[in-house]
């Protein structure tokens, strides 16, 4: 099994070419299920049928896996098998048959503006920590990036005299416009604390005080620092700019087809989210303010 494993590594990379962040959820969800086989079931991966991986889902679930961390794992899992079968392993897929576990469906929270704004001038700009937090924390807004993309940016991908900046997803590059702020953020990082604590061999664009890349995990902490000094009562993410970049451009007027291009999704449903969370607000602002709406 460790072979295969090695092997769906080099699929997800060179044939799929995806992102980090999903290699590394694809490689952990599946050497997960690897691990299950081979204790719980002991038979060969190509024996394994439905009830095997019913059997799997219900060890998830024991160990207090949310409906939505299950039905990513199939889908690794899925991806598995869909590997095995190209590369002739294996040629029955037991998880075609498999329904994904249903799940409530939440909006998105969205800050305001104004929330916003003050969450962007939390950082002491003065200090080379609070200078580079300001700058990809503008950036994320002002993109709507994702986590990964943001700090896979490389020096290159930045375009600070036409406003620009390439982001990758996979092998996909999209280029997205930055407003004033965000472009005078990013270069007074470059030029008052990037010189003096990159290493370099080093291209990345976001880096910590040790002169590597900034991880993942790294900035998620630093968002909750923010967060908890923000003190609203809804949980602020990363993932949380992405969702107020997409809302406040549609509120605004944006498309939800230009939003859906900035924002890299591959299904135009994703976005539609967005318009529908606009849509809510308008209506309980107006059932709230409208005098003829508030009568009984």
């Amino acid at each position: 099994m460790f072979d295969m494993l090695q092997e769906y590594k080099v699929y997800l990379k060179d044939k799929l070419c995806v992102s980090k962040s999903t290699y590394d959820a694809y490689v952990r969800d599946v050497s997960s299920f690897l691990s299950y086989v081979d204790i719980s079931v002991s038979h060969d991966i190509r024996d394994v049928r439905e009830n095997d991986l019913e059997g799997f889902k219900k060890a998830l679930e024991k160990c207090g896996k949310s409906p939505a961390t299950v039905n990513r794992s199939f889908a690794s899992v899925k991806s598995f098998y869909r590997f095995l079968r190209v590369a002739g392993i294996a040629s029955y897929d037991p998880t075609e048959k498999f329904h994904a576990v249903k799940q409530e469906k939440k909006l998105p929270t969205i800050l305001s503006g104004k929330e916003v704004d003050k969450l962007l001038k939390i950082p002491d700009v003065n200090t080379p920590k609070g200078c580079r937090d300001k700058a990809m924390l503008e950036l994320l807004y002002a993109t709507g990036m994702r986590v990964s993309e943001l700090i896979d940016l490389n020096l290159d991908d930045i375009q600070i005299n036409r406003s620009v900046v390439s982001c990758r997803s996979g092998n996909v590059i999209r280029s997205i416009p930055i407003y004033s702020a965000a472009k005078n953020a990013v270069r007074d990082y470059l030029l008052r604390v990037y010189p003096y604590y990159s290493q370099n061999d080093n291209n990345a664009l976001f880096i910590n005080m040790n002169g590597t890349r900034l991880t993942r995990q790294g900035f998620w902490k630093i968002v909750k620092q923010y967060a908890d000094e923000l003190g609203l009562k809804v949980e602020i993410t990363p993932h949380t700019l992405r969702h107020s970049f997409a809302a406040h451009l549609i509120e605004n007027g944006a498309s939800v087809e230009d939003v859906k291009e900035m924002l890299g999704h591959a299904d135009i449903a994703s976005t539609q989210i967005y318009a529908q969370i606009v849509n809510n607000r308008f209506k309980d602002t107006y059932n709230r303010c409208h005098p003829r709406a508030k009568s009984v």
